[in-house]
Formats: structure tokens, C-alpha cells, sequence
């Protein structure tokens, strides 16, 4: 008896180990990737920051050393712009993701989604240069929305510019709003860019991940939009899915 007695206690104790020493060495690759997730934020937010103020420095310094004449001074003023302009909408995404980890709630109101979307594919369309069949707007109806419009406002940024940086070379990005007959709204953000692969699907909405190493290097980001537009998705009571057929197809 006391020997099975202590064969069953050994078991066990083994048993209590191999799970522990399971769970801590899951609990490890967790932490890793979290790490190695944040360190990547930290490079993308270092990158997207210098890069403008590195352009904007020399471009100011071009002006301080000579007159480059009314066109050319035209151009780098474009160009200036540019910059100020990346560097606007990467502190926007900063802030708007550490607005999202402390909000609590947002007062809802109707918001029309037919001005708001054609307001945001406008925007897109001037920024990227993009023909007007490249970026479509389908509305049926005139859907109607309960939430706060700044937050949705960023939500549909975010998506619809997403889609078009993924897009590649040749952009063709359809978005479409519909009412459903429970009185719910729908809106679709379709491209036919790089895809995304299945087992990455349920964690392109984690901060700080960016799906796709090739992609990685091609678009510049910080891995950030799809956190906020899932927080602020979620907190006006509706839900957010990506679907893909895998690489290369949307």
C-alpha cells in the first residue's frame, strides 16, 4: 500500500510539473511576442517621426541657404506639407490609442453614413491621387448610424486607409453601407490587395501587430489602427470582422 501510496504521489507531483512547467513556458512565448510586438511599435514610431523631421530639416535648410526660386520653393513647400502631414496622423494614432486603453463610454447620436463615408473616400482619393474607379462608394439607402461621429469618423479612416495601402500598385478598394431589417448597418471595406493569411486573421486587431513580414517592409505603420478601430468598434455596441481567402487575394 505504501508503495502504490507513493507511486500515486510521485505521479502527481510529476504531472503538477509538467502542466507548471507548460504553463510558464507558454506564459514565456507570450511575453516574448508581446515584447518583440512593442519593440517593434517603439521602431515604426522612431521611423515614422524621424524620417518627416529628417526631410523637413533639410528642406528648411536648402530655404536658409539660398532662394531656390518661386517654383522650386512651391515644390518644397508641397513637400513640407507632406511631412507635417505624417507626422499629424502618426501622433493622432498614438493618442488615439491611449485615448481607447482609459475611455469609458461616448455619447451616441445618429450619424448619417452616406456624407460621413463620402466625406472620408473624398479625403482618401485627394491624398493618395487616386482615380475616382479606384476607391467606391455604394450606398443603398440612406443608412443611419448611432454613435459618436468623430469616433466613427476615425473607424472608417483607419479601414479605408488600410485597404489602400495594402492595395499595391493598382488600388481598387469598394466600400458599401447598408441597413439590415433588424435596423442594424452594415459597411463592407473590400480590396483586392495583398491578403491576409487565416491563422493571422484573429490577431491583426492586437496592438502593435502587423501582419506579413513582406508587408511589413512595403507599408509603413505602426500597427495601431485596427486596435483602435476594433476598441472604438465595440464601445458603440457593434462588431468588426477581416475576412480573407489568404495571400494575394484581399
Amino acid at each position: 500500500n505504501t508503495h502504490w501510496l507513493l507511486l500515486s504521489l510521485g505521479t502527481l507531483f510529476y504531472a503538477l510539473l509538467i502542466a507548471g512547467l507548460t504553463l510558464l513556458c507558454a506564459w514565456l512565448v507570450r511575453e516574448m511576442r508581446h515584447s518583440q510586438r512593442q519593440q517593434a511599435f517603439l521602431d515604426a514610431v522612431t521611423h515614422e517621426m524621424k524620417t518627416p523631421l529628417a526631410s523637413l530639416r533639410l528642406y528648411l535648410d536648402t530655404l536658409a541657404r539660398r532662394d531656390p526660386g518661386a517654383e522650386q520653393r512651391g515644390v518644397f513647400l508641397g513637400r513640407m506639407r507632406q511631412d507635417v502631414d505624417r507626422l499629424e496622423r502618426t501622433v493622432d494614432q498614438v493618442l488615439a490609442a491611449a485615448r481607447a486603453a482609459r475611455a469609458r463610454g461616448s455619447e451616441r447620436t445618429p450619424v448619417a453614413l452616406r456624407d460621413l463615408l463620402a466625406t472620408i473616400v473624398r479625403e482618401a482619393q485627394e491624398h493618395y491621387h487616386l482615380p475616382p474607379d479606384a476607391l467606391r462608394l455604394e450606398i443603398d439607402g440612406d443608412p443611419t448610424a448611432l454613435g459618436e461621429a468623430n469616433e466613427l469618423s476615425l473607424i472608417f479612416r483607419n479601414l479605408i486607409d488600410n485597404a489602400v495601402k495594402y492595395s499595391g500598385a493598382e488600388v481598387d478598394v469598394r466600400v458599401s453601407a447598408t441597413t439590415g431589417a433588424d435596423g442594424g448597418v452594415r459597411v463592407e471595406i473590400e480590396d483586392r490587395g495583398v491578403g491576409i493569411p487565416r491563422e493571422e486573421l484573429r490577431r491583426i486587431f492586437q496592438p502593435f501587430y502587423r501582419a506579413g513580414a513582406d508587408a511589413q517592409r512595403r507599408v509603413k505603420g505602426l500597427g495601431l489602427g485596427l486596435f483602435i478601430v476594433r476598441f472604438l468598434v465595440r464601445r458603440q455596441g457593434g462588431r468588426v470582422e477581416a475576412h480573407s481567402a489568404g495571400p494575394g487575394h484581399g
